[in-house]
């Protein structure tokens, strides 16, 4: 048996059991995670015959699971593999079980001069640290080196944006080009905590880039996407992976930092750890929680005063304690002083200015000021997905319907599994409402109760697009969800609190009246 650090190597294959994942030359493929324990153990007894009891605990943990369960999972395994005609290589044995029969499996044991490099490795920055190795070129033509490069030097540009990561240069990474790495060693000699490598493969008229995101302590994959375009126009191309690539890193990293800091104990914890600490409890826009991530961000704002992004989180706390707790002044001075405060010190924290300029557009109700902070974090960081979405739902409340969808879609394309994509689906469901677009309407709104199901406001929007269809029923079900979440909303002082456009709260009104909440 290996350790479990080991990679398994196999023909053209590569597979990863920590991250769970299968490479075929460069390119993950799309085998599951069950499918991946399987061939796990299979490449451990190679040329060995392995039980269907061993196989099943190894996949199920022991749980009690029928025979086509396995069956199931070994064609899925088959089914990749026969992309590199590999199929034969899982050989069944009638009422033993399988084998694996291809060819000579390689391990990589680690390395036994690791610690002797790791002595001499730079120590990690104290903020998430990434390093963005050059991508290969698997189009055999040499000439198209020029497009792989130029994607990781827009990368590692819009990377360094954002001010929150430590970015190595481009000058180190690129020592790397046309060698094959191990990005544990990779990280350990730059010093650097995550480490992004791709691919891209030029082929007649269209392009595939893949990247993959790796945190290089663990070895496990914090973020993997594909793109295929047509090659048309290279360079628009470019621009538009690269965009849309650290659109998705950034909020990526972002969970991945969260779940690191929650592994550490409380005493330890620094004004970053604390910010992060209490980000999902902002995220989730409902009292009790962001009054627990209030706690955590106060204690950052006293450890460090000029801290804009804790000052931005708290502005963000407010606001929704505001809109769900009562509409006390209180909440909305605060709301809007911790803005000031993000503004002041995050001039070059598009994040900061992001939370504040939300704040000062809902609760100051100055929307121009609020677009003056978002346009500014979006001079910063192009890729800034929270940016958009957020703007969305201000402009949205604003009666700007349209262009409320365009923003909201924007940011959904740079990020598509935003722990904020609700917001967006929200201010779409009331644009489409305002619109007369009932059916499209209900569709954003089934999408934002989804992506956050705790939040009351999604109920709101998806009960008065159920009442514009007629679905009297349902929208007395979502509206009764509305009132078990925030027993207190009223929707007249909703809209007072958010200085919602005449028109949308007489559609939004009339739609929620007959969904029987009170006014």
């Amino acid at each position: 048996m290996t350790v479990g650090g080991d990679l398994y190597q196999f023909g053209p294959f590569r597979l990863d059991p920590e991250a769970g994942i299968l490479y075929r030359g460069a390119e993950p493929t799309m085998l599951g995670q069950r499918a991946v324990a399987l061939l796990r153990r299979l490449l451990e007894d190679a040329g060995v015959p392995v039980s269907k009891d061993a196989l099943v605990e190894a996949a199920w943990g022991g749980l009690a699971v029928a025979d086509n369960n396995l069956t199931v999972q070994i064609a899925a395994l088959r089914r990749v593999l026969a992309e590199a005609e590999a199929e034969s290589w899982i050989e069944t044995l009638p009422r033993r079980g399988y084998r694996y029969v291809g060819p000579a499996v390689v391990t990589n044991a680690p390395d036994a001069s690791a610690v002797d490099r790791a002595a001499s490795a730079p120590a990690l920055p104290d903020k998430p640290s990434v390093a963005v190795l050059p991508f290969s070129n698997l189009s055999g033509d040499p000439e198209q080196e020029y497009f792989a490069d130029g994607m990781v030097d827009d990368i590692i540009t819009g990377l360094a944006r954002i001010n929150w990561l430590f970015v190595i240069a481009r000058n180190s990474t690129f020592t790397y080009k046309g060698r094959a790495v191990d990005v544990k060693q990779v990280g350990r000699e730059l010093g650097v905590r995550y480490v992004l490598e791709g691919s891209v493969r030029k082929a007649g008229g269209s392009v595939r880039v893949t990247g993959q995101m790796i945190d290089a302590s663990t070895g496990a994959h914090v973020w993997a996407e594909r793109y295929d375009r047509s090659s048309d126009n290279i360079f628009a191309i470019q621009d538009e992976i690269a965009l849309s690539a650290v659109g998705a890193i950034a909020p990526s990293v972002r969970k991945a930092e969260i779940e690191r800091v929650r592994r550490k104990r409380p005493d330890s914890l620094d004004a970053y750890d604390l910010v992060l600490r209490a980000q999902p409890d902002v995220d989730s826009g409902m009292p009790e929680q962001v009054t627990r991530a209030l706690a955590l961000l106060e204690r950052a704002i006293t450890l460090e005063p000029a801290y804009a992004l804790a000052h931005g989180n708290a502005a963000m706390c407010h606001h929704c304690l505001f809109l769900r707790a009562g509409l006390q002044e209180v909440n909305r001075a605060a709301s809007i002083r911790h803005a000031r405060s993000a503004i002041v010190h995050g001039q070059d924290d598009a994040l900061a200015l992001t939370w504040a300029g939300f704040s000062i557009g809902m609760d100051a109700h100055d929307r121009a000021a609020a677009f003056a902070a978002l346009e500014a974090a979006l001079a910063i960081s192009p890729s800034s997905a929270l940016t958009y979405i957020l703007g969305s739902v201000i402009l949205g409340w604003g009666g700007e319907a349209e262009r409320a969808i365009e923003w909201g879609e924007r940011g959904l394309r740079l990020s598509p599994f935003d722990s904020w994509a609700w917001a967006a689906f929200d201010a779409q469901a009331m644009s489409h409402l305002l619109r007369g677009r009932y059916d499209e309407a209900c569709r954003a709104a089934y999408k934002s109760v989804q992506a956050n199901p705790a939040h009351s406001i999604t109920y709101v929007q998806l009960a008065a697009a159920l009442a514009k269809l007629g679905r009297l029923g349902e929208a007395r079900a979502a509206a009764a969800r509305v009132l078990e979440l925030q027993p207190a909303f009223r929707y007249s002082r909703q809209f007072a609190g958010v200085n919602c456009a005449p028109g949308l709260a007489e559609a939004l009104g009339g739609a929620l009246r007959d969904a029987g909440l009170p006014e």
